[in-house]
């Protein structure tokens, strides 16, 4: 993904844009993050740097990056820039040791996307190495690929046991009654805004299950949800011939309560 706006930083040098060169796609060589800027605020960003750690020790290297330092390169570029809104994104190169930032074109969904819901596939494939946020090429063109012959907004990975695991680009949740099921932490990339959504469906009395689910029987439940840094929670209106009901009021319950705590978490780090 090409950097865009005035300036990029390399190991924390501000550069013109232009002398930005594209990260090898060599797969699992690339260790990145994409963080969220409302208002100036990266959103979320403890959370982001701490899974940038965990990513780091699954792929057995080192973290030698100072969370203070990463921050202090964040808030340059999002300065540099003059971003009020949009997406940075974080890459680590692990072979040459490189740390890059840069802001990156980012497309969230509109308020009508947000009433009606979005329609989604189910695509049968794994991850080699869920629980890293690695860059992995290859897979993602074959999952746009059938996104793009479907018209789908996301693709929900079935693995090779029919269990779903999570979005291509996201985390999935299910509703039911007044419990919200998600795959098992070991299953899935552990998503800031996973994290995040479950710590809130708690504090408002919401029960959790992580369960693994057989993609057969997502008819069975009541609503489904994506999550990710972009979309936050976007309500999903079909899986396949799966029609599910996006007015579901658990689900528009914990909407409001995220887009709340998104917004007292912006006001506290606002500068």
């Amino acid at each position: 993904m090409d950097a865009i706006n005035k300036y990029y930083l390399e190991d924390g040098h501000l550069e013109p844009v232009e002398n930005y060169t594209i990260d090898t796609d060599e797969k699992g060589r690339i260790i990145y993050e994409v963080i969220r800027v409302i208002d100036s605020v990266p959103l979320f960003f403890e959370d982001h740097i701490k899974r940038l750690e965990s990513s780091f020790r699954l792929m057995e290297k080192t973290f030698s990056y100072k969370y203070e330092k990463i921050k202090e390169y964040s808030s340059n570029l999002i300065n540099a820039n003059n971003i009020i809104d949009g997406n940075i994104k974080l890459t680590f190169d692990i072979k040459t040791d490189t740390m890059k930032v840069f802001s990156i074109k980012h497309s969230y969904p509109n308020e009508e996307l947000y009433k009606t819901g979005v329609k989604t596939i189910f695509y049968h494939g794994e991850r080699n190495n869920p629980n890293a946020k690695v860059v992995d090429s290859n897979f993602r063109s074959k999952v746009i690929e059938e996104m793009n012959k479907e018209n789908a907004f996301e693709a929900i990975l079935v693995d090779n046991d029919g269990y779903i695991t999570e979005g291509s680009k996201s985390n999935i949740f299910l509703v039911k009654n007044n419990t919200l099921y998600t795959s098992p932490l070991e299953a899935v990339l552990p998503g800031v805004t996973r994290g995040r959504i479950i710590s809130v469906a708690r504090s408002i009395g919401i029960n959790i299950e992580e369960s693994k689910i057989k993609y057969e029987d997502v008819e069975e439940f009541d609503a489904m949800f994506i999550s990710g840094t972009s979309p936050k929670i976007l309500p999903i209106a079909s899986v396949n011939e799966i029609q599910l009901n996006v007015e579901n009021d658990l689900m528009r319950r914990l909407m409001e309560e995220f887009d709340r705590e998104i917004e007292l978490y912006v006001k506290k780090n606002q500068i």
